[in-house]
């Protein structure tokens, strides 16, 4: 964290501190982070699409071991995700709750389905359990809570979720080549493995830049 100094602006520090403090659940619930117009207002940079891309890039190159900040394009926020160890994680989802954020990366990610329908979570989890759906909405209450999904709006009665750009990067790629590997029954490099969860083309174009 000391190195912000070196990177940052002091106009640029309290930019991520705020971001920080508003990305927190307990005071931000359902609205984490600050809009890109409030970002931008305290960056002095106002409608500067290179300038805020800039900034992000430099916080993560400073804090990447414990931080990581992301652009919510659908919600026009700017967020902090923190890195958390895997132990300490369990502590806030289930392994019912990660598989269910799992599966709908899968499907919203890499087969590019605009939602997931609850009929298909109760399908793939529920079918053969008692209270399914009583079980299956208390496992997608975390999620929700901590920014991962929002319920979607459809054209039928039908009960939805989409990922959101939280959801979507919480998944690291060491975490998505240790589930590949584990489906596959075998090992493998890191470019299969981003290509497999559509990651690969992004991984690309970062190092291009």
């Amino acid at each position: 964290m000391q190195s912000l100094k070196g990177i940052l602006t002091e106009n640029e520090e309290i930019a991520f501190m705020n971001i920080l403090f508003s990305s927190s659940a307990s005071i931000r619930s359902g609205n984490f982070g600050l809009s890109r117009k409030e970002v931008e207002k305290q960056l002095q940079i106002q409608g500067d699409d290179e300038g805020l891309t800039s900034f992000i890039k430099r916080v993560n190159q400073a804090v990447s071991r414990y931080f990581r900040v992301i652009y919510d394009e659908r919600r026009d926020q700017v967020v902090a995700l923190m890195r958390v160890p895997a132990r300490a994680a369990r502590n806030t989802l289930t392994k019912e709750s990660l598989a269910i954020l799992l599966y709908m990366f899968y499907q919203q990610e890499v087969l590019q389905h605009e939602f997931t329908l609850f009929d298909q979570l109760l399908n793939a989890f529920g079918h053969e359990t008692t209270k399914a759906n009583q079980r299956i909405l208390l496992n997608i209450d975390p999620l929700k809570k901590i920014g991962a999904i929002e319920e979607y709006e459809t054209n039928s009665h039908e009960k939805a979720y989409q990922l959101t750009a939280i959801g979507v990067h919480m998944f690291s790629d060491s975490f998505l080549r240790r589930t590949v590997e584990f489906s596959q029954s075998h090992q493998l490099n890191k470019e299969e493995v981003l290509k497999f969860f559509r990651r690969y083309n992004l991984y690309q174009k970062g190092e291009n830049e």
